[in-house]
C-alpha cells in the first residue's frame, strides 16, 4: 500500500507537469523542469536530468517518482537503448548502469535501480520524461511499471489514465485502455521528434517563403503518417509556415520531385487580395529551399507520389 503522503506528492507533481506541458505545448525545456514544484511549503525536485531514475528525498516510501530517457545524440542514439516493444505494446526502460567503474558509482546506480523495482512492487504511478531534443522533454504520465526483468535489466512501462489510476485504489484501467494510451503516447513522442528533426534541417524557416516565426512554422508530412510510406523521418518532412502547410495539405500547392513549387491552375489567374498574389501565386515555378545536408533533403519518390495527388486535384 503506497504511503498516503507520497501519493499526494505524486498527484501534485503530475498536476505541476501537466501545467508545464500546457504552457510549453508538450515539449518542456529542462530548465523549467529543474525548478521543481511546491508541496506543503517545500520545493520538491524532479531530478537533475543527468540521472535517469529519481526519487525525491522528501518521499517516505522507496519508489521512484521520475524516469528519464535522454535525447538522442547526433548518432541518433541515446545513452540507453530505451525503446518500444511491439509484442507487449509497452515502453522498455533500462536499469541504470554505473557511469564509472568505481564501487561508489555502482552503489549509486543500484540504489536508483531499487527505487525503480519498488515502483513496480508497490504499483505506484511515475512520471516519464522522454527527451525529444537537446534540453527538451515530453512528459508521459501516469506511467506504471508493469513488468520487471532483472536478467535483462529492463522494466516495461505502460501509460494509464490520469484520473482513475492516480488514487489510493491504484491501477484500475483495463489492459486494452492502457494499450491504447501507450500507443497514443508513442505517436506523440514520434511526432515531436519528427518536428524537431525537420525544423533543425530547415533552420527553423519555411521552405517556401523563409518565414522564421517559430509559432507559425510547422513540420509538414510529404506522405501522411497513416500511409505505410509516411514515416516520421526528416526525408518525409518539409518545414512550412501555417499558410503553406495548409495549402500543401489541401493540394492547393504542390511540390514536384525536383523541389519546384506549383500552384493549382484554378488559383493562378484568380484575382484576390495580396495573400493570394504574393503568398501563393508569386511562388509558382520557384524552387523550394532545401536543407544543406543532402541526407536531410526530401525523398524524391515521396515528393513524386504526393505531387501526383496534387495534379489529380488541381
Amino acid at each position: 500500500m503506497p504511503d498516503p503522503r507520497d501519493l499526494e506528492l505524486r498527484q501534485t507533481a503530475f498536476e505541476h507537469v501537466r501545467g508545464l506541458s500546457r504552457r510549453y505545448d508538450d515539449i518542456i525545456p529542462v530548465d523549467a523542469l529543474r525548478k521543481g514544484f511546491e508541496f506543503r511549503g517545500e520545493r520538491i525536485s524532479l531530478g537533475s536530468f543527468y540521472s535517469g531514475i529519481f526519487r525525491p528525498r522528501q518521499m517516505q516510501g522507496p519508489a521512484a517518482l521520475c524516469l528519464v530517457t535522454a535525447p538522442p545524440k547526433a548518432s541518433g542514439r541515446g545513452p540507453y537503448e530505451d525503446g518500444f516493444d511491439e509484442e507487449t505494446n509497452g515502453f522498455i526502460y533500462h536499469y541504470r548502469s554505473a557511469k564509472t567503474d568505481t564501487a561508489q558509482a555502482r552503489l549509486r546506480a543500484e540504489a536508483d535501480n531499487r527505487t525503480l523495482r519498488a515502483a513496480h512492487e508497490l504499483g505506484v504511478p511515475v512520471l516519464y520524461f522522454h527527451g525529444v531534443a537537446p534540453g527538451q522533454y515530453t512528459p508521459v504520465f501516469p506511467m506504471f511499471i508493469t513488468a520487471d526483468e532483472p536478467d535483462r535489466r529492463v522494466v516495461a512501462l505502460q501509460a494509464a489514465m490520469p484520473m482513475s489510476d492516480v488514487t489510493e485504489a491504484g491501477l484500475q484501467s483495463g489492459e486494452d485502455l492502457r494499450r491504447y494510451a501507450t500507443r497514443e503516447a508513442r505517436v506523440r513522442l514520434h511526432q515531436h521528434r519528427f518536428r524537431f528533426e525537420v525544423m533543425r534541417a530547415y533552420s527553423g524557416s519555411c521552405a517556401i517563403c523563409a518565414l522564421r516565426e517559430a509559432s507559425l512554422v510547422q513540420a509538414a508530412h510529404i506522405i501522411e503518417d497513416h500511409d505505410p510510406r509516411g514515416a516520421a523521418t526528416v526525408v518525409n518532412g518539409i518545414a512550412l509556415c501555417a499558410i503553406h502547410h495548409l495549402a500543401y495539405d489541401r493540394n492547393v500547392m504542390g511540390i514536384d520531385p525536383t523541389g519546384v513549387v506549383h500552384i493549382a491552375t484554378r488559383l493562378l489567374h484568380e484575382i484576390d487580395g495580396p495573400m493570394l498574389r504574393v503568398g501563393l501565386q508569386g511562388f509558382h515555378g520557384e524552387p523550394m529551399r532545401q536543407p544543406r545536408s543532402r541526407i536531410q533533403r526530401p525523398d524524391p519518390e515521396r515528393l513524386e507520389a504526393r505531387y501526383e495527388q496534387f495534379k489529380a486535384s488541381a
